[in-house]
């Protein structure tokens, strides 16, 4: 089949891609600054590009770092973030393209498409994968994370090829895809440690299939697994030299699991439920009645993505700390079960495709205004004010701030924090053991000072060092100082 046919043949997937990819691309400049989890991937991946054996934060700035009470897991560790995106990301670094860095992920996402495509090809038939990939293009929680630096979307990239090659290998008896489905397990624990919440369902899967246990006497199923360890090697080895213990990432990130975020109620999800997938949710909730009533949670194809909805949703709902982020995994489900069930409808289903897709297009719609204005105010505005500034000064400096993953993005400099007991004497000491000029910086963007805290450091500033520059729109909690 040559160039032109493939196109004929696919036009509409095509179609899918470039119009998923065009909406994930303008859901980047939906923001005017990065999320600060945006920068720690982005530093991690410059820092990555001048020495692919150093994960750690120990290059002039840091992120805060979870360690459970245990100084073994502090500074300088970074185990607990999965590293393979960072790690992709340093080759845009490394061949000078640190620019485009930003526009990997809507790639990644869009490419989702083409794999919901294939998986629901192999699960269904063509016109379901259809369905299923042109509502996966427009659902407003895998679109929004799309445009962020974030391992949400690169991980549901990972899971949907997992499930995909556990389907041909399994159920089509490919022993290539066998193989293959041990490699993108762990390429997907590399982008999420929350990969581990995916193992179990196809354990459940088995049981339910063969009501045995013999689907452990496939020797390909021991090859996958030797696969997984295999791909998992080297970051075994960074465990060794890192924590002496080939897990000590995995358990540090066992620790972050529980550092931050506070709690939220086990509705959380249901709560945002039509934010997150707006008029497809409800056609999923829909769905499952159908499934229910006709009976067809007997089939297969259709427990497997049950076992995979519910089993990931349960461990996201069990979790202490909840974002929407965290149940990008369960997105293919939900595009897939719904498109199952709009393609048993017999009569109005163009009309009610329409109406579906004119409902998430206006959801996102809404989404991009409502972030475009949450994240377009004066301290935004402040703190790229602060941010263009600080990269107009010459020669290297510190930036004494409370972002130092934000400053070191943006000004390319070292970057520290304030000190926990902040006071004349600590500022002090940061300013004389520096043996470079010394920037301190305020903004009111992502603070998390108290108003005493942030007073006291304010009138220290005043006193003793040198006002260098203060936004026109809030001088008073906008500024440089510097000693």
């Amino acid at each position: 089949m040559d160039f032109q046919q493939i196109i004929k043949k696919h036009k509409w997937l095509i179609a899918i891609f470039v119009i998923a990819l065009l909406i994930r691309i303008i859901f980047v400049f939906s923001m005017p600054v990065k999320l600060w989890d945006e920068t720690i991937y982005l530093n991690l991946g410059a820092d990555l590009s001048n020495n692919l054996l150093d994960y750690s934060f120990s290059n002039g700035w840091s992120d805060f770092i979870p360690s459970g009470g245990d100084d073994f897991y502090g500074y300088p560790k970074a185990g607990f973030r999965a590293p393979l995106l960072p790690y992709l990301i340093s080759f845009f670094y490394i061949f000078n393209l640190g620019f485009l860095a930003n526009f990997l992920i809507p790639l990644i996402g869009a490419l989702s498409v083409i794999l919901i495509y294939k998986l629901g090809k192999e699960l269904f038939n063509e016109k379901i994968a259809l369905i299923s990939s042109l509502f996966f293009a427009f659902i407003p929680l895998h679109v929004f994370y799309s445009g962020r630096v974030l391992t949400g979307v690169l991980f549901t990239f990972f899971v949907l090829l997992t499930f995909l090659s556990f389907w041909r290998g399994y159920e089509k008896n490919n022993k290539k895809h066998k193989v293959l489905f041990g490699v993108f397990l762990a390429l997907a624990l590399l982008s999420r440690y929350t990969a581990l919440w995916i193992v179990p369902i196809f354990f459940l899967y088995f049981l339910a299939r063969d009501k045995s246990l013999k689907f452990l006497k496939d020797k390909y199923l021991w090859y996958s697994i030797l696969a997984f360890f295999g791909t998992l090697i080297p970051w075994f080895i960074y465990g060794i030299f890192e924590y002496n213990n080939p897990l000590g990432a995995f358990i540090h990130g066992a620790k972050a699991s529980a550092y931050w975020g506070g709690l939220q109620p086990w509705h959380f999800f249901f709560d945002y439920w039509w934010q997150m997938f707006s008029i497809v949710g409800i056609i999923f909730m829909i769905a499952l009645i159908y499934i229910l009533y006709k009976k067809e949670f007997f089939k297969k194809e259709i427990y497997l993505l049950l076992i995979w909805f519910a089993f990931f949703l349960g461990m996201a709902i069990y979790m202490p700390h909840k974002e929407d982020r965290f149940i990008l995994a369960i997105v293919p489900t939900i595009a897939l079960i719904s498109g199952y069930f709009i393609d048993k409808i017999k009569r109005y289903k163009k009309q009610i495709l329409i109406v579906i897709i004119g409902v998430l297009l206006l959801s996102l719609c809404l989404n991009f205004y409502s972030t475009y204005k949450t994240y377009h105010n004066t301290n935004t505005d402040c703190f790229e004010q602060v941010g263009k500034e600080l990269k107009t000064i010459q020669g290297n400096f510190l930036i004494v701030s409370e972002n130092p993953p934000l400053f070191r993005y943006y000004a390319q400099q070292e970057s520290a924090y304030y000190p926990d007991n902040l006071n004349e004497e600590t500022l002090k000491e940061i300013a004389n053991s520096a043996n470079k000029k010394v920037y301190f910086v305020f903004t009111r963007f992502n603070s998390g000072f108290e108003t005493e805290k942030w007073q006291n450091l304010n009138q220290i500033m005043k006193e003793d060092y040198n006002l260098f520059f203060e936004c026109s729109k809030d001088k008073e909690v906008n500024w440089i100082y510097s000693n």
